[in-house]
């Protein structure tokens, strides 16, 4: 629905009577109130609606009691754990339950209405995508470089249960996001225009160059890939793909006509990365170079 500061002068020229103060619940507790001389705008002699300062009300109410769905996922021994629904604000109905306030005098409640947010994976669609594997590559590293591993243990837990639908085309820097120290990653080793440095998530190059080989054996159509300027030792020459967060992205698409699932784990000093999908999908594995190890 589309708010007009036209209906909105319009609605404020008819609310001469109405109540000074509409008071806002959430299951029946109140939780604000709104008063129409708060949303209106001090600087023109019109009475209409100020949409800047209504909008940002709203936003604050959708902070404060929206709530985002959550996917099934597998956890590390295979079992299925049940999606959560969310629920946002409905935006319109609130609306025109805050017009409606203008014209009724008698209305001085206004029971927040919420709608549903259905997660995008459901326990029935990940039981049917993660029974068959169509790509696997696994690599090692040092358990004992405590940073570089936490690194790569965040980029492959952001990737881990992550679903790419038919037609979609999976971007790392979007899935596992900037990588920060707020959000654990740490100063590891990085190669920076062919030469060794330090920086943060430093390691998780190793994460995406994993995944390009699991993907790429899958069949998957590659999208953006880069190498490193320079040797690593943890897979094959030119079977890399380098991330960065201001640079380069590694990315694929699903050709297919089913789902594909991404699972991602450490174990001991192995990073294994694989793919499944429907038993139904009908794919073209393509052969890896194994590990030089």
């Amino acid at each position: 629905m589309i708010l007009s500061w036209i209906f909105g002068g319009m609605l404020f020229a008819q609310q001469v009577n109405a109540p000074i103060s509409l008071l806002i619940t959430k299951d029946g507790q109140p939780v604000s109130h709104i008063n129409h001389l708060d949303f209106t705008n001090p600087y023109i002699d019109l009475p209409i609606v100020d949409m800047k300062k209504y909008n940002q009300f709203l936003n604050q109410l959708d902070k404060q009691f929206s709530i985002a769905p959550e996917n099934a996922y597998l956890d590390q021994h295979g079992n299925i754990h049940s999606e959560k629904v969310g629920y946002q604000i409905n935006r319109q109905a609130f609306t025109e339950q805050v017009y409606t306030y203008f014209f009724d005098q008698s209305r001085t409640r206004l029971e927040i209405p919420m709608s549903t947010l259905y997660p995008k994976v459901d326990s029935e669609l990940l039981e049917s995508i993660g029974r068959m594997r169509i790509g696997r590559y696994v690599t090692s590293f040092n358990p004992h470089n405590n940073n570089r591993t936490t690194n790569i243990q965040l980029a492959a837990d952001a990737i881990n249960n992550y679903v790419v639908f038919p037609g979609e085309t999976f971007s790392f820097n979007k899935v596992v996001g900037k990588r920060t120290v707020a959000r654990g990653y740490q100063r590891a080793p990085v190669i920076v225009r062919g030469e060794f440095s330090e920086d943060i998530g430093g390691g998780i190059c190793q994460v995406s160059s994993t995944l390009f080989n699991a993907v790429d054996n899958a069949g998957l159509q590659i999208v953006e890939r880069f190498s490193h300027t320079r040797k690593v030792p943890y897979i094959p020459p030119g079977r890399d793909a380098t991330v960065s967060w201001y640079g380069p992205d590694f990315a694929f698409k699903n050709k297919y006509n089913q789902p594909v699932l991404i699972r991602a784990r450490t174990l001991g000093n192995w990073l294994i990365i694989r793919v499944y999908s429907s038993e139904s999908i009908e794919y073209i594995p393509r052969k890896v170079p194994n590990p030089p190890y």
